[in-house]
């Protein structure tokens, strides 16, 4: 079974906490601060895999978790580097990012794209040292790493896509044109997934990709209209499998009209795809009246859609169709138009905002909203007075403080930033 959709949770690894060391030696009073740094969390890579086909390996797992940097120690030892998570997908995946709504493809074997960065790793007391303050008794903590939830859907990277009404034989011509075994049956819908198959040529191959039957309305997720014709986006060449005689008695021409309608209220660059028209089942009705609806199409469609009669049960027409699929599949790569497709390694997530906002309470006090201010209060232990005293001064620096005042701030008044409230002494 082919598995084209999943979800995943994706965490990347926190960062280490820097050490509050400070160095001792036998006859080396006062040594001072000798806290290492914490390492920083390692990352989740999503990388493009051409060895991969679908994404059943996401059924059994759906969580993925990067390592986490290791914390500092004394004598200046820094922490490890947490470990990269590399999650393999196939070519052909889209990748949504459930809180933005920012899409992504991985169509080249080799790209590599970051969608979780892990978090910074907290400085050592040996860093906050300078010459007023020669032994700082704080150090930072190291911060979480991104993480979120991500919907993969595969679109296939097929050459060429045959699409059709349930039951046109579709199934029938791809286990004849290739060596792929799909179900095949004389009931509607045999197809439920898409299969691919590999043509061979002389000097090349050619995968080609079984679509599901479509019916009118699969543009409008009529069926499973949506999930079908997703596939048949990246091809570059069509073939309409059409039924020569349908058994329920319908008109073929109304058939191509309504997949050839389907497939252009889907995606207009669908109607401008090279078309191959197989007539399919041909061993079903007498071999004149097989030519003469070939002449018929061939005049109504025009020299650019080869015709081409054919019969999977007696392989009539097969190596002409084969070869009419070859010669319209260009040799070279499809080119990729979407700018982050085309880049070798990609960061999905924008980099955090250090931008903030100040706001007045019904209460008096204030709140300072801001990724980057949560970052700044996530990283120390506001109990700690030194802490405190190093966080008021760098909101100074910064313009909080001033934003503030701006606001109605006074000194002592309460301040709530990334969830803590506390005075705030500016100065003191």
């Amino acid at each position: 079974m082919l598995y084209d959709k999943a979800r995943i949770f994706v965490q990347a690894g926190g960062g280490g906490d820097g050490a509050m060391s400070f160095r001792r030696e036998a006859h080396v009073p006062r040594g001072g601060p000798d806290g290492g740094d914490g390492g920083r969390g390692g990352d989740v890579v999503l990388v493009c895999d051409a060895s991969l086909r679908d994404l059943q390996s996401f059924k059994r797992k759906a969580h993925y978790r990067a390592g986490r940097g290791g914390h500092g120690q004394g004598a200046l030892r820094h922490g490890a580097t947490g470990e990269t998570l590399e999650v393999r997908l196939p070519p052909g995946t889209v990748v949504r990012d459930e809180e933005d709504d920012r899409v992504f493809d991985l169509v080249r074997p080799g790209q590599r794209m970051v969608v979780a960065r892990g978090g910074s790793g907290g400085r050592g007391n040996k860093q906050f040292a300078h010459a007023t303050r020669q032994a700082p008794r704080f150090a930072e903590k190291g911060l979480p790493g991104e993480e979120g939830w991500l919907e993969l859907r595969l679109k296939l990277l097929a050459d060429a896509g045959l699409v059709g009404l349930p039951n046109a034989g579709k199934s029938s011509l791809l286990r004849r044109l290739t060596r792929a075994a799909p179900k095949v049956a004389d009931y509607p819908f045999t197809t439920l997934e898409p299969v691919l198959g590999v043509l061979d040529a002389e000097d090349r191959q050619v995968v080609l990709a079984d679509i599901p039957g479509l019916i009118e309305g699969a543009s409008g997720g009529a069926g499973l209209g949506h999930e079908f014709l997703a596939h048949v986006e990246r091809t570059r060449v069509l073939v309409h499998v059409l039924e020569l005689a349908p058994v329920d008695g319908s008109d073929p021409a109304d058939n191509w009209e309504t997949i050839e309608r389907e497939l252009a209220a889907h995606d207009e660059r669908l109607a401008a795809l090279p078309r191959v028209l197989t007539l399919s089942k041909a061993d079903l009705m007498p071999a004149g009246e097989a030519r003469a609806a070939r002449v018929a199409w061939a005049a109504r469609l025009g020299e650019d859609v080869p015709v081409i009669v054919t019969s999977s049960a007696t392989g009539e027409g097969l190596e002409a169709l084969a070869g009419a699929i070859v010669q319209r599949v260009p040799v070279t790569p499809p080119v990729v138009d979407e700018p982050d497709a085309l880049a070798e390694h990609m960061t999905f997530r924008p980099a955090a905002d250090r931008g903030f906002k100040v706001q007045r309470l019904d209460d008096g006090s204030f709140r300072v909203a801001g990724r980057g201010m949560d970052r700044l209060i996530g990283r120390y232990d506001l109990e700690n007075d030194e802490a405190l005293a190093h966080v008021e001064h760098t909101l100074e620096r910064i313009g909080v403080v001033r934003a503030l005042e701006e606001a109605g701030f006074e000194p002592g008044d309460d301040v709530e930033i990334g969830g803590v409230v506390f005075e705030l002494h500016p100065g003191a």
